[in-house]
């Protein structure tokens, strides 16, 4: 323990000395990719917080469809603490790893054809301070929150624009993945009302794309029971027990000592559902070490992002982190952990803050994974449903290539509106295991609220 203080100290102090300005750098090569990259990506660094103390790192993806009018994306990751390259390099980014050309320290890249950059500007963001590339001058500026990543992503998009006042006009939407379900409502909040009180700039806001979201750390983690009898992982029988011993609460981590029947009754469940896994119950749970292994291959964006001519064609500043890590465990949240020294999981559930959005102008996208057992889509169903709007377009399979890739509902109230979808056979990185499915539905979404935004 006492080493890894000395380490932060000598990173804190290096980084003390390396000018804090915002900056920024196109990249027109990257290690692993073979000639010119085909799309403008653009990275740097925008500090933000007390004396900007915090030094958010950004990958920005112009559209390579029309970037002038395509919407513009700020994408935050789940975690929190993983970096936004993961979400990149395996889901939703212009370059994915070559895994069958890819050995060793050999790291090849390839183009992603189902990139969200195909239909939209996209800024990936490295938050907060010890995630990715991000990193704080400071030991104080190092301690964050759900409400301060929030606070702080806000910051970040006004500093990002007055750099890049051309994209003022686009319409922007916050979206993220998985924990970020805390965060985005809350960044949402911080733009909308910043408008009202006429921040500077004026965000073109349009709403929030949102994919896997947690949205409630009881409701989301407890509906995880009703999952897995959905979908046959424990019988009727167990079922019936469990629902009516347990009365409710169904998360073993919570003490059922005075409720033996109960506690019982959830050492079934966890029996039957112990070896599954949470992030696609119809994948294997296996070693990640094992080349037959989907999660074999997250270890090359370890590898790629750690060497040191990557970070330099990144421009990354040289000495600000130490080693690179594609999720950093000392901020990333486990069900029912407590506050770190340095991140405070200060929302506990972001269903008030969708209700204040109700009487914003606000268009609001939830993707699901029909086979998500991480925050699985019965949860969300069950927070969607008390917020208790009218459904506008009811529920009805969506379609790619004359296949259903899924069932969708629509829900409108006043200038509020929300689509609730999910994708047949997807998993938590839902755009890991269905990338087609998951470009299609975020490109038809936004040219329909596009077109509605003209009438």
């Amino acid at each position: 323990m006492e080493s890894k203080h000395i380490v932060f100290f000598f990173l804190f102090t290096f980084a003390a000395f390396i000018t804090a300005s915002n900056s920024k750098s196109i990249i027109k090569r990257l290690p692993g990719f073979d000639g010119d990259l085909p799309f403008t990506l653009e990275t740097g660094y925008i500090g933000v917080g007390e004396d900007e103390a915090v030094q958010i790192f950004y990958y920005f993806v112009e559209s390579e469809r029309n970037p002038s009018e395509d919407p513009l994306l700020i994408y935050l990751t789940g975690g929190p603490g993983t970096s936004v390259l993961y979400s990149m390099m395996y889901q939703i980014g212009p370059l994915n790893f070559d895994t069958e050309t890819s050995w060793g320290n050999n790291i090849t890249l390839k183009l992603n054809p189902y990139s969200w950059s195909k239909i939209a500007n996209v800024i990936y963001i490295d938050a907060p301070a010890g995630a990715g590339f991000a990193y704080a001058t400071t030991y104080e500026a190092s301690m964050s929150s759900d409400s301060m990543l929030a606070s702080d992503a806000y910051d970040f998009l006004r500093k990002w624009f007055m750099e890049h006042p051309k994209f003022l006009s686009n319409p922007l939407y916050i979206s993220g993945i998985s924990y970020m379900g805390i965060i985005l409502p809350n960044v949402a909040l911080h733009v909308y009302n910043g408008n009202e009180r006429g921040d500077q700039p004026q965000m073109n806001i349009k709403g929030v794309i949102s994919v896997s979201p947690l949205t409630d750390k009881f409701g989301d983690f407890n509906s995880r029971f009703e999952f897995a009898h959905r979908l046959s992982l424990i019988s009727d029988d167990i079922y019936e027990s469990t629902k009516e011993t347990c009365v409710g609460n169904y998360l073993s981590i919570y003490d059922h000592s005075d409720n033996i029947l109960c506690s019982n009754n959830l050492q079934w469940v966890d029996e039957c559902t112990s070896k599954i896994n949470l992030e696609n119950i119809l994948e294997p749970l296996c070693d990640p070490t094992d080349p037959a292994c989907r999660e074999a291959t997250f270890g090359l964006v370890v590898i790629w992002a750690n060497n040191k001519e990557v970070q330099k064609a990144l421009n990354v500043r040289e000495g600000t982190i130490g080693t690179w890590e594609w999720q950093n465990s000392t901020i990333h949240y486990d069900l029912g952990k407590n506050d770190t020294q340095i991140y405070a999981y200060d929302v506990f559930s972001t269903v008030p803050m969708h209700k204040q959005l109700l009487a914003k102008k606000c268009q609001y996208l939830i993707i699901c994974g029909d086979h998500d057992m991480v925050f699985p889509h019965v949860g969300t169903e069950s927070w969607i449903k008390s917020l208790n709007l009218p459904i506008e377009k009811r529920w009805e399979p969506w379609f790619v290539n004359d296949q259903i890739a899924g069932y969708q509902v629509t829900y409108a109230q006043n200038d509020y509106l929300l689509t609730y979808s999910t994708i047949k056979g997807a998993g938590h990185g839902i755009a890991l295991y269905k990338p087609e499915e998951a470009l299609a539905m975020v490109d038809g979404w936004l040219d329909s609220r596009i077109y509605l935004s003209d009438i």
